[in-house]
């Protein structure tokens, strides 16, 4: 797959990719799956669905692939670091990106904090949480959206550093 300028992932890159893709996915699922809406909305209906409908089993594969989704950061983080900047340059789109993933797992860091049971936030702060976590997801969807439209991408390469 081409990137701006040219640029083409490695094989392995792309498994990285698709999987950051394929958890993202599965991470909006089950975080709307924490709200009652697919019992509500008879999605949990649908046949081999049922497991949607269970708080407790959305709440615990949302767990994991944010734990999967921290590790493919924690990869990417430091990956750009140790190499990538010699090969290529992040964009304004990357930026904002990183920005909205940022938010999303300081938020979502409060929320797995919340639901400790050592742990007790004021109702308002809790709000705050909850909102900002949702608000901060429909933004990066909504921008992951028009950046795959408009064929923005994260990276562009560095000309003078290309290999």
């Amino acid at each position: 797959m081409k990137q701006t300028d040219g640029y083409e992932f490695s094989g392995g890159q792309k498994v990285l990719r698709w999987g950051y893709v394929l958890t993202m996915i599965v991470l909006g699922f089950t975080g709307f799956g924490q709200m009652p809406i697919f019992k509500r909305y008879y999605i949990s209906d649908i046949p081999g669905m049922a497991w949607s409908a269970d708080f407790y089993v959305t709440h615990t594969i949302h767990y994991l692939l944010a734990m999967i989704l921290l590790g493919l950061l924690a990869y990417f983080i430091s990956d750009y670091f140790l190499s990538g900047r010699k090969k290529f340059h992040l964009t304004s789109s990357a930026y904002l990106k990183i920005s909205l993933l940022t938010g999303i797992v300081i938020t979502g860091i409060f929320r797995v904090l919340k639901n400790l049971p050592d742990v007790s936030f004021s109702p308002g702060f809790t709000l705050f949480i909850d909102i900002s976590h949702l608000g901060l997801v429909m933004v990066y969807v909504f921008a992951a959206i028009f950046f795959l439209i408009t064929g923005v991408k994260w990276i562009s390469i560095n000309p003078s550093r290309a290999v």
